[in-house]
């Protein structure tokens, strides 16, 4: 094995000893002109470099006897594993995740010989969405024991701080209906304002998903499997009369990709100056009309999902709610009250 550290003398008598690092060039003093002393150093110093890489060489050649692509494998080859589990959506987004320039520094690097200072580095380097699926690129790896122990402990990773994100306020959604020309795309606003779903549920919406007999609508969401059943008002049902009355709902949207349903609504904001939200700002706003108007949290989880972030983020701080006076609420109350329970009247009294 080539040894990494070699010994030089800066002048012939008396002077100082250095080693030179051969893999980089560079010099450092060892601070003696003793010939035995330096010679002494820099054998503890090629040890240190050598007894590592020697431990890795040991491990390896274990670890192959029950994986002979440990020694080859490298992030790219895991990547493209994970990337062959997923489908619909979820690859479109890995294969996106797969060119992220912040990735491609580790991509090539084999895995069982990659340091965890590597991954901080490409944290350090990328964006919100590098430290959300690397982490997951990670613990792929470790749960397939391609990584015999993490190289990055659990918490260490940098916390995923997401950008605030906001409601879509009614000024702004009636602003971008009046200006939409194309009627599909304004009735889909329309019903993204009332009902509240995700774009993807939306967009794939049919006209028998609709029971007009008992004044609802229904539908399963496509990322939880969960069903979403909600009473039409009469704004939502006049709306719901001007679509196909059997098949799809947008025939042409749910052609359209999800990330193009998304450029395609910001590119009608920019017009309009309007900034901050998206599509997904739909939800924000129906989750915050909800708390506002004192609908129970209970109906907002099962119409818009049990762990939807809308949600939690409008009943927990967003959604401004104006308290009735304390003593007009016990009067509704009483009044409620006593229409159920009317008192006895009062005997006569004799005169």
């Amino acid at each position: 094995m080539k040894t990494r550290y070699r010994l030089i003398r800066r002048g012939i008598r008396g002077g100082l000893y250095y080693s030179v690092d051969t893999t980089t060039g560079k010099r450092a003093s060892l601070g003696t002109t003793d010939e035995d002393e330096a010679r002494q150093i820099i054998e503890a110093k090629n040890n240190s470099v050598r007894q590592p890489i020697l431990n890795l060489q040991i491990a390896k050649a274990y670890l192959a006897g029950s994986d002979n692509g440990m020694k080859t494998r490298t992030w790219q080859n895991a990547i493209e594993a994970l990337i062959g589990t997923k489908k619909g959506a979820n690859q479109e987004r890995w294969l996106r995740v797969a060119k992220d320039k912040a990735l491609a520094p580790l991509l090539p690097k084999v895995i069982i010989e990659t340091q965890g200072e590597l991954l901080l580095h490409v944290l350090e380097c990328g964006k919100v969405s590098t430290n959300v699926y690397l982490r997951r690129l990670h613990n792929f790896c470790v749960d397939m024991n391609w990584l015999p122990w993490p190289l990055v402990p659990k918490r260490q990773w940098p916390a995923v701080e997401y950008k605030e994100k906001r409601a879509i306020t009614l000024a702004e959604h009636l602003a971008i209906v009046a200006r939409e020309n194309n009627p599909e795309r304004k009735a889909f606003y329309k019903l993204a304002w009332y009902l509240g779903a995700s774009q993807s549920d939306l967009a794939f919406l049919q006209a028998e998903d609709v029971d007009w007999n008992n004044n609802v609508i229904s539908y399963r969401r496509m990322k939880t499997g969960t069903v979403a059943i909600m009473r039409l008002d009469e704004e939502m049902a006049e709306l719901l009369r001007d679509l196909p009355g059997n098949g799809p709902l947008f025939p042409y949207l749910r052609t359209v990709r999800a990330g193009d349903r998304a450029t395609e609504f910001k590119q009608r904001c920019t017009g309009l100056g309007i900034k901050g939200v998206s599509l997904h700002s739909y939800r924000y706003a129906w989750a915050e009309r909800a708390k506002t108007a004192g609908y129970p949290e209970r109906y907002a989880q099962v119409n818009i999902g049990q762990n939807s972030k809308a949600v939690h983020r409008a009943y927990s701080r967003n959604a401004p709610v104006e308290m009735p006076a304390l003593s007009e609420y016990e009067k509704q109350q009483k009044a409620i009250l006593g229409n159920r329970n009317p008192e006895p009247a009062a005997p006569a009294v004799a005169a």
